[in-house]
């Protein structure tokens, strides 16, 4: 099983290093993509550097599972404005491949065109940018092959929704278990 997530310079970390992790654990391979022209990318607030696995220019999203997009800004805006991203985020979501996408970054899925009318939640912040979607005023929101979440705070709960899609139930009683989630 593996999970693309795509990394632009301003992510927010915990938004993009909680599903990391959590998939790690479930045995999820986790490719990091960057986004940007660098491999090495720099968070929002400048509090880490990323090192990806790959340029977005180079990567065949083909064998993928889910699609991640984290927040953070400019991270989320960064994400929006890359055409390559942009494709990604269509094609997984035509597909009916798993798309996630957490606090600012749901405005990728309206730059992208998809998932019009479904039901999401994003950040207080970007919710005038999201018309034509059912807003919830929920942290983790499920609709069809769609995970949203509104921000930084659930990142955990974000990361276990993606993974519980991608993983059977004695796996995700293990990582629940191991993180002391139960």
């Amino acid at each position: 099983m593996k999970a693309y997530i795509l990394v632009a310079e301003g992510f927010e970390c915990v938004e993009t290093l909680s599903p990391i992790d959590v998939l790690h654990r479930a045995c999820v391979e986790v490719v990091r993509v960057a986004v940007g022209g660098s491999l090495v990318v720099r968070s929002s607030h400048n509090l880490m550097s990323l090192e990806c696995d790959v340029l977005v220019e180079e990567c065949d999203f083909a064998d993928g599972a889910a699609l991640i997009l984290p927040g953070g800004n400019p991270g989320y805006i960064n994400l929006r404005e890359s055409e390559l991203a942009l494709r990604a985020v269509r094609d997984y979501y035509d597909s009916g491949r798993l798309v996630a996408a957490i606090c600012g970054a749901p405005t990728v899925l309206a730059a992208a065109g998809v998932a019009r009318g479904c039901r999401v939640t994003c950040h207080a912040s970007v919710v005038s940018e999201m018309d034509g979607y059912q807003l919830v005023s929920e942290s983790v929101v499920e609709d069809e092959n769609l995970i949203t979440s509104a921000g930084a705070g659930i990142s955990i709960d974000f990361a276990l929704a993606i993974a519980n899609r991608l993983c059977d139930k004695e796996t995700m009683f293990r990582v629940r278990q191991g993180m002391m989630v139960i």
